[in-house]
């Protein structure tokens, strides 16, 4: 596995990229907009492709690459399903998965720090953010924060994996950069309480002044969705309504670009097609089955994808590939829902 440790002095983050092999996939976790042509640079010098970014929480110390990265790459952006950012292409809760070429990271929702804050679990590690650190725990006295939820965060989950399971926090202040799970039990001066009334104690009296940035970085962070074409009525952007009387002449076909974890647990759009938005080029490409259907069947392609990131970044993809009379559902699958619009289970 291919797993870099990246750092920004100023907020003191730690970014991590993960791949399973050079030249393969990788995700980039907790990214910092000010590193983005670093990461870039990296990307291209281990030719890996960037597939989706992921934060563990809603930031308040520094503004994510997340936009970014998705802008100049076409990446997925990924975050908890209790995160008040306004749109990402995935939510993710406990239990699941976030799946690259050769890798998948488990899904720990672990609240307290803020109320959207999660865990990555690879098997032998565990990406923290900043619910637990080296030697230390993250603050809970804003954006929802709980010391008594963070403490179940902690020792109901955290501290019950294996000892040598490795910690990668997203912030260190001392320069440390790991830790294990038996080390933090044992030296984590915040660990050594008997109940989370004791924990809370100790939280609620740290008294931190607020990070510098919290003004800026939270709205900011809470911004981050790719243009969907509606707020320009653009003419590829449609919704629900639109798309029900655009398929009604039977001219059009409905591209589901979500993942297959996403279409069995939520269901898809009925007589929908399902071309994966990682493998889209080679749907749109020349003699792939997207275009076929286009141009030699004369049917228009409506996207649509979880939330409309996804489907409206395919909408550019395909354009720029020469596809023309193409479209995508605002909203994706939640709108249609919200709608109540029919939905089939795989």
């Amino acid at each position: 596995m291919l797993f870099r440790q990246l750092f920004d002095a100023e907020s003191c983050t730690y970014t991590y990229l993960i791949a399973s092999r050079l030249g393969g996939e990788a995700v980039i976790v907790d990214s910092v907009l000010e590193h983005v042509d670093q990461y870039i640079r990296i990307l291209e010098q281990l030719d890996l492709k960037l597939v989706k970014v992921v934060d563990t929480h809603t930031h308040a110390d520094h503004i994510t690459a997340m936009g970014a990265l998705r802008d100049r790459t076409k990446c997925v952006t990924v975050m908890g399903d209790q995160s008040a950012a306004d749109v990402v292409s995935m939510r993710v809760s406990e239990g699941e998965k976030i799946d690259i070429e050769g890798l998948s990271l488990d899904v720990l929702y672990t609240p307290g720090h803020t109320d959207d804050s999660y865990t990555f679990r690879l098997p032998d590690r565990i990406l923290t953010g900043d619910t637990l650190f080296i030697r230390g725990t993250g603050r809970t006295d804003f954006q929802n924060g709980d010391p008594e939820a963070q403490y179940d965060s902690i020792f109901n989950k955290l501290l019950r994996l294996p000892d040598d399971t490795l910690v990668y926090p997203g912030h260190d202040y001392k320069g440390e950069t790991v830790s294990t799970i038996a080390e933090e039990r044992r030296f984590n001066p915040r660990l050594q309480v008997s109940n989370a009334a004791e924990y809370a104690e100790i939280m609620n009296g740290l008294n931190l002044a607020n990070p510098k940035m919290m003004d800026v970085a939270v709205p900011a962070n809470q911004k981050i969705g790719a243009s969907q074409g509606d707020e320009a009525q653009a003419a590829w952007a449609l919704n629900v309504e639109d798309v029900r009387n655009r398929c009604s002449g039977g001219d059009c076909v409905l591209v589901d670009l979500r993942e297959e974890g996403e279409r069995q647990q939520h269901g898809v759009i009925p007589g929908s097609v399902h071309a994966p938005y990682g493998e889209l080029n080679d749907f749109v490409r020349e003699g792939g089955l997207l275009r076929e259907m286009a141009e030699t069947a004369g049917r228009r392609l409506i996207y649509y994808c979880a939330f409309g990131e996804r489907s409206a970044l395919a909408v550019q993809t395909s354009e720029g590939m020469g596809l023309k009379e193409v479209y995508h559902l605002v909203g994706g699958i939640a709108a249609w829902k919200d709608a109540d619009g029919d939905i089939q289970q795989v």
